[in-house]
């Protein structure tokens, strides 16, 4: 039976070979430019080991929340391109263009505060988002005209670079995506009315990369595909021809052989049902593990599937076995690559009512990670 490192609770090991094949093989099906999105810590898996095995995988950019995400893999030793697009109010750019962070603005303030932090021997790179109607951040259609030919005016001065124009989609329906795509178009437009025609335009995420073609663009940001996991409800990973990156487990702690009735964890929410075995497997919800799928979250010990029995306390798990053999140190699968066995973070998902982006990136810093290349 697979057993943890010696000393090792809990673990999540990172397949990095993984994210590279996935970038790999969403680069050909898209034909398109990858920027590489590594933002929350490479979505729970390692910002700094995922930037790196996208760029392996042909990623030629790579995305990021916001700037101190960029800096961190700038100090990291990572040279490629980074664009951060999320900003505190009145930020300032200084930081960010010294590194040569490219960013998101989406305001003719920030286009402003951006060029004012080019000097003479430096100046600032810039992609400026569209609101198109996801009614968060984005420059609102009325003020096109203005911030476009402000930024082709700052272009023309030598203060900042406009490499694209992007986007978001809803994935509320493919008619929405396409209602957006329209307006995007729009906006590109408008751009080009004065003077403002970047070389790149970015719109799709991985949902959109895979059901939308035509808003690929030739450049699309990837975040849940890359690290293997799907943005559709009904397709699967392996449908896809993906390959989950992560999975957490952890070592048994303790093995008790228990009577009929006998209560388990706190509320006594499980009753065991006749004499049955329980493994205590520590991981919690300090941990990520959410607590919303107490009674139902699936584990696998052995090569045999459980449930987790009552509540998902802050440290710990019980599992109900049964006479299934289990021993102190045996491994306990929570999710990992399901064509391995292991149930998925899908199924965690479903059992928390949350998305499997959720599971992967609130896995907490208690967890060790583990650099893996299968």
């Amino acid at each position: 039976m697979s057993r943890l490192p010696a000393g090792v609770m809990r673990e999540a090991t990172i397949d990095v070979g993984a994210i590279e094949d996935n970038v790999r093989h969403l680069r050909r099906l898209t034909e398109s430019e990858v920027i590489a999105v590594v933002k929350a810590d490479g979505y729970g898996h390692g910002a700094v080991r995922s930037a790196v095995a996208a760029l392996a995988g042909g990623a030629t950019r790579l995305g990021v929340a916001d700037i101190g995400e960029a800096l961190a893999l700038r100090r990291a030793g990572i040279d490629a391109p980074i664009v951060a697009w999320l900003h505190a109010p009145h930020a300032s750019f200084d930081e960010a263009a010294a590194h040569g962070i490219e960013l998101g603005l989406s305001s003719l303030d920030q286009l402003q505060r951006a060029a004012g932090a080019a000097s003479a021997d430096r100046l600032v790179v810039v992609h400026l988002k569209l609101e198109t109607g996801l009614s968060r951040n984005g420059i609102a259609p009325a003020d096109y005209r203005l911030v476009f030919a402000e930024a082709a005016r700052l272009e023309r001065i030598g203060r900042l670079r406009v490499v694209a124009l992007f986007s978001h989609l809803s994935n509320a329906s493919a008619d929405d995506d396409r209602a957006a795509l329209a307006a995007f178009h729009e906006g590109v437009a408008v751009a080009a009315s004065v003077g403002l025609v970047p070389p790149l335009r970015h719109i799709a995420a991985t949902h959109a990369a895979i059901a939308l073609p035509e808003a690929r663009l030739g450049c699309v940001r990837l975040g849940i595909g890359i690290y293997g996991l799907s943005p559709f409800a009904d397709r699967t990973s392996a449908d896809l021809g993906l390959r989950p990156a992560m999975t957490l487990r952890g070592a048994v702690a303790a093995v008790r052989r228990v009577p009929a009735g006998q209560g388990v964890s706190y509320g006594y929410d499980h009753r065991t049902e006749g004499e049955t075995t329980l493994a205590l497997v520590p991981l919690g919800y300090a941990d990520g593990v959410p607590r919303q799928a107490s009674g139902a979250g699936p584990v696998v010990i052995g090569g045999k599937r459980f449930s987790v029995a009552g509540r998902i306390a802050m440290d710990q798990i019980v599992v109900d076995v049964g006479d299934h053999p289990v021993a102190v140190g045996d491994e306990a699968v929570l999710f990992g690559d399901p064509t391995l066995g292991a149930p998925s973070a899908d199924e965690w998902a479903t059992a928390a009512g949350t998305i499997n982006y959720e599971i992967v990136t609130r896995i907490g810093p208690r967890v060790a990670r583990r650099q893996v290349a299968e």
